[in-house]
């Protein structure tokens, strides 16, 4: 996962860095993070009309300020941990945790320095509430930083990183032994498939029909 490459970075770096991962959602509210994560899968599931129409009305709006009120309330449950923690940083991968870390700062009731990973492809403007108190944007690709550029956000905030995911993308392979161990020719093109969280192999229909299709490339 995308903080535990953080994780493993710090612990590069040497002694006095203390890094501890915590699912901000859950400590939040267990009952929200379920709900919405529920939400999310069904609705990416069975309704993804559903899910992209939420997805671009959560950007402006009566739901956009919905989202931020409601963050703002869940702030005041998260002070308590970050006053206990005291951290010197902050990396939030999702953007209401950033918005809750980015709004008590604005209060003044914490200090920490906050890092944003947008953990997207394509910018989406939850991602940028409260974005005067946060120090870094991490962003995945040169549009995505023009993006922000455009929204004021000053370019020594903004780096491009692209989205890592583990420590492990940063090791070296050896093709021929790649391809030896999943059995594969060289010479003949091979696709690699990247399914998303809901995506399921064991759903044998739709497993056979990528391998018939992938047999015809």
């Amino acid at each position: 996962m995308l903080l535990n490459l953080f994780m493993n970075l710090f612990l590069i770096c040497g002694d006095g860095h203390f890094v501890e991962m915590i699912d901000c959602m859950k400590y939040v509210n267990k009952t929200v993070e379920k709900l919405t994560t529920v939400a999310y899968r069904e609705a990416a599931k069975k309704a993804p009309w559903v899910w992209g129409r939420i997805y671009s009305d959560s950007q402006k709006g009566p739901l956009a300020h919905l989202s931020t009120r409601s963050n703002k309330i869940m702030a005041i449950k998260l002070l308590r941990l970050l006053r206990n923690k005291k951290p010197d940083l902050i990396i939030s991968t999702h953007p209401f945790s950033s918005q809750m870390c980015s709004y008590l700062k604005r209060k003044n009731k914490i200090s920490a320095k906050i890092a944003t990973i947008m953990t997207d492809f394509a910018p989406h403007d939850q991602w940028l509430v409260g974005s005067d108190f946060t120090d870094f944007f991490f962003v995945a690709n040169d549009n995505m930083k023009q993006y922000l550029l455009s929204k004021n956000i000053p370019l020594e905030k903004v780096f491009v990183t692209g989205i890592p995911l583990s420590n492990k993308f940063l090791k070296n392979y050896d093709k021929k032994e790649i391809l030896k161990h999943y059995q594969l020719k060289e010479g003949k093109k091979n696709i690699l498939f990247f399914g998303g969280g809901e995506f399921r192999f064991r759903e044998v229909q739709n497993f056979c029909d990528f391998r018939l299709f992938a047999k015809i490339f």
